[in-house]
């Protein structure tokens, strides 16, 4: 294995045109024409999957040959990355949201959390909103897509959402013990309904109103605690 190496390594080899002319681009300083890097290749894999996904026919309709066509790739390419076709679209979108989507810090529970609702619901109203219909409706039926879904979007959104809530528990906004599930879902619930069935007007101004009514909640319960805590001093 050792005899094999050397030879590879050799002046010879290296000059004789077997390494396919890497040896001169490398004195170069260029790479090879025509083929983009890797990380440009998997950001029009994930550009061509959004828009694909917004036309006529949906998550039913996409297939990973015209995604590898539209992002001018290979199927093994996209293959390289996204095991299977939910698992590359839930990640086209999360990606598109991942910085829309932060969760500031303004020192205040109620306020981080609408900013960052608001957004969602921008979201939701622009083109994307099409991508997250076309993922929840067609989870319905595909156990692998809305868990595809869960795991790449909602629970690192989630996970981002517990440590937003825990500094209102420590800033003493929320009272400790806070069920953080319930309240997540409190609040994110309201938004998906009215997304998903349409009965009533989704606006950013929906999410203060949110907030309002399980937040504020939360915060009275959080002071009446601590009075009476102080009561017995």
């Amino acid at each position: 294995m050792v005899q094999n190496r050397t030879r590879l390594a050799s002046p010879q080899n290296a000059g004789n045109g077997s390494d396919g002319g890497n040896g001169s681009r490398a004195m170069s300083g260029k790479r090879a024409p025509g083929r983009p890097r890797s990380e440009e290749s998997r950001q029009s894999i994930l550009r061509s999957t959004l828009k694909l996904l917004q036309q006529d026919g949906g998550f039913p309709e996409l297939s990973i040959e015209a995604i590898a066509a539209d992002a001018n790739v290979g199927k093994t390419t996209v293959y390289r990355w996204w095991p299977t076709k939910a698992a590359l679209v839930a990640d086209a979108f999360s990606a598109s949201a991942e910085e829309e989507l932060q969760f500031p810090n303004t020192g205040s529970v109620r306020r981080d959390m609408s900013l960052q609702m608001r957004r969602l619901i921008r979201i939701f109203q622009s083109p994307r909103g099409k991508v997250v219909a076309a993922l929840l409706a067609g989870g319905q039926s595909d156990p692998e897509l809305i868990e595809a879904f869960r795991d790449r979007f909602l629970w690192p959104r989630r996970k981002q959402a517990y440590a937003t809530l825990q500094r209102g528990i420590d800033r003493g906004e929320l009272p400790a013990g806070t069920d953080l599930n319930l309240v997540l879902d409190s609040l994110y619930g309201p938004i998906y309904m009215r997304f998903l069935i349409r009965h009533f007007k989704l606006d950013e101004g929906f999410a203060d109103e949110i907030c309002g009514l399980v937040l504020d909640g939360l915060e009275r319960r959080a002071d009446g605690l601590e009075h009476r805590s102080n009561g017995k001093k």
